[in-house]
Parts: structure tokens; sequence; C-alpha cells
């Protein structure tokens, strides 16, 4: 069985016109912000439905069902990881690697990329929104197998970030896999998000910048975030928390 794991319902919206083989698995969460508690994913799920604000129900028909079809795979199965640089699609990504990292079948696993762009596009870090078939079909093309080690460096990835140690990840990130091509840069963002010495993160901060000398609009501050950061991948709902909170403090 060949699953393509998309990173959103905007991938999978477009996703169809590649005519790629293969069963659509559509990953619906923020794993970037909110509570991550719980020993087992049944615990963890009911968590991240409250945080949401979603019912258990809900948030199980939207998010769980598609998980499900990870755990529930048969053996001899291809996942393919459809995912882009950010750190909000690589935190989702070492999450997913977790669950597939634990499943007791034999099984291929791919990083899809959005290996179409340099590094100079204003799309690079967050590029599958914009990208047409054909694109998308070269993404494919170029991807990456992961082997026992990457799928071992996703899981630890995502245990550290679970846990808040900044420590480990900054140690993993030390890794030099193919599977993880920009690792550095993502955790020292990640990292950046909480300063040691209890200052305002990096975010934090460049919206604080943006406010004072560009506008207060948020749609304008957003645009401008983008352009600055876009190695977070924030959505407009991530970002609007941190733009309310900063502008609580002026």
């Amino acid at each position: 069985m060949i699953y393509h794991i998309l990173n959103g319902d905007s991938l999978a919206y477009s996703f169809p016109d590649t005519e790629i083989e293969g069963h659509i698995i559509v990953v619906r969460e923020a794993l970037i912000v909110g509570n991550l508690s719980g020993q087992n994913l049944h615990d963890f799920w009911k968590a991240r439905a409250k945080d949401v604000g979603s019912t258990e129900t809900e948030y199980h028909n939207r998010v769980v069902k598609e998980f499900e079809k990870i755990i529930n795979a048969s053996t001899d199965s291809e996942f393919n990881l459809w995912f882009e640089y950010d750190l909000f699609c690589q935190v989702n990504m070492w999450f997913v690697i977790s669950i597939i990292n634990s499943l007791p079948i034999t099984k291929k696993v791919y990083a899809v990329y959005t290996s179409y762009l340099d590094k100079t596009s204003k799309q690079f870090w967050n590029g599958f929104g914009s990208a047409k078939s054909d694109e998308l079909n070269g993404c494919y093309a170029n991807r990456i197998p992961l082997n026992e080690a990457d799928m071992r460096l996703g899981y630890q990835l995502w245990e550290a970030y679970k846990h808040g140690d900044l420590e480990e990840l900054t140690n993993l990130s030390k890794n030099q896999s193919s599977a993880f091509p920009y690792l550095q840069e993502v955790i020292k963002a990640q990292v950046d998000r909480f300063p040691k010495d209890g200052t305002k993160g990096r975010p934090e901060r460049v919206l604080e910048d943006i406010i004072q000398n560009i506008s207060t609009d948020f749609h304008e501050v957003f645009k401008e975030f983008w352009n600055r950061e876009s190695i977070y991948g924030f959505g407009d709902i991530q970002l609007k928390h941190l733009y309310e909170k900063v502008m609580r403090s002026h």
C-alpha cells in the first residue's frame, strides 16, 4: 500500500492533479503550539482536542482519523511524507515519523520536499501551496529515502520537542541527514523562541519591530513577518495569538 501523508488541506486539494498513485492522508495539526502532554496517544489526543477548543468527537473526526490510517497500515507499506522545510511542518513531520517508527511492520519511508525551489525564492520555506502539478511531480521524483538512523532521529527530535528539551534538540541538530536538510536552522528558530534569560522570543521581537516601525494592522504585520521569518511557517491563527500578546504589552 502506498500512502501520501500531506502537510495540509491546501496540498490535498491540488494533489489529485499530479495523478500520483496512492492513498492520501492529511495532517490537520499545528504541533508548533499548544499542549503536547499525554503518556500515550489517547491522552495526547485528549489534550490536543481541549487545547484547540474542540470536542473530542470533532477532533477525532477531523484529525485523529487521518493519523489512524497510518497506525492501521498493513505490512510492506510505503509512506511518502510531503512536508516543507519550515519549523511548523518539520515538527508535524517528526510526530508522523515517531508514529511510523513505532509500527511493527516492514515499511519504506520517503521525505518529499519542495525541491523545485532554491533558497533565494520567497516561497523557499513553504512552497507546496504555490506548486503546480508538474512541480509536485518533480518533488516526488526527488524524494529522499529515510534509513533506520533517519527514522530514529525523527523519533528523537519529536521526543525532545514534545518535552521542551532545547538542549537535546540542539545536540540532535548536529546530525547530518539528507532527510532533514535544514535541521540546524530550524532548531535554532525553535530555540530562539525561548531565550534562556527569560527575555522575549525571536518571533515576538520581530513582531514588536514591525508594529513599531511599519504597521499595527494585522494583515500588514502578517505579510511582513512572513517576509522576514517564513522559517517558522506560522499560520494566521498562531501569529494572531503572538500579535495580540505583543499589542497588549504596548
